[in-house]
């Protein structure tokens, strides 16, 4: 993935000194769509008293067949609670941290690390840390719609892919990585490219997503490690010859990372 610098593609996490609540942010983003329909709707202007002469009638206005719908508060908590589960399970969810916290924890690491933390905007639930090859970097996580998706500016926005968690949102861009590291050639060196992609090439980071940093303090049990073995062997766990808990077992984190 090839983010600009310049662009609002990229967009870094601002440290604030007091980062606020998970639950204060899930509140506050159930309720978007909510406040969002209770803005005044503008009125027409009053007719002019000077105007004497009858005035053709006009016809009834016709209903909106396709009102705007209410949003139910419940199915955001519980689509971003069934995410704060997911990540919990992950072992590279780093929690309340800052950017400065996730520097430091990437800045030795080879490109392609990263972690998922919660965001210091309030506007936002979680952040995405990585190194890239200009040293570690922030990209928020939207959210909108019952779905998450890496932020961008208005025009690129219907271009991103959306997702029902963080974790589906982080393996589809690893395996996108992976799959393009595989197959495509590597980038050719800045002297060898014409001057307008020459500027280009030196205000661009190159985003990759390669291999997650685990919490020091949330070592995998075993259990866990064969449950990615599997996820990485077949989708379909209800296919394989094992008993129902172990079915449930696995369902609980049906990624690979």
């Amino acid at each position: 993935m090839l983010f600009p610098w310049s662009g609002s593609d990229m967009i870094l996490c601002v440290q604030g000194p007091h980062p606020l609540l998970a639950e204060e942010k899930i509140r506050r983003l159930s309720l978007r769509g909510i406040e969002e329909l209770s803005e005044p709707i503008m009125q027409p202007l009053p007719v002019m008293a000077f105007q004497e002469e009858s005035a053709p009638a006009l016809a009834a206005p016709v209903p909106d067949s396709n009102p705007p719908q209410t949003r139910d508060p419940e199915e955001d908590l519980l689509c971003i609670a069934k995410t704060f589960s997911y990540l919990r399970e992950s072992g590279w969810y780093w929690g309340s941290i800052t950017a400065s916290e996730a520097k430091q924890h990437l800045q030795k690491m080879p490109e392609g690390t990263f972690l998922v933390r919660d965001s210091t905007h309030p506007s936002y639930l979680f952040t995405l840390s990585v190194k890239t090859n200009r040293g570690p970097t922030n990209v928020r996580i939207e959210y909108t719609d019952s779905k998450f998706r890496l932020d961008s500016n208005y025009l690129s926005k219907p271009r991103i892919l959306a997702f029902p968690d963080v974790v589906s949102l982080i393996q589809h861009y690893l395996t996108s990585c992976t799959t393009e590291s595989k197959t495509e050639a590597p980038y050719p060196p800045p002297s060898s490219l014409p001057p307008l992609q020459k500027e280009m090439a030196a205000a661009a980071v190159h985003l990759k997503l390669i291999r997650p940093l685990g919490r020091k303090d949330s070592i995998p049990s075993l259990q866990h490690l064969c449950r990615l073995c599997i996820n990485k062997c077949t989708a379909n766990v209800e296919q394989l010859p094992l008993p129902r808990r172990m079915w449930e077992y696995l369902k609980q984190y049906p990624f690979q990372l």
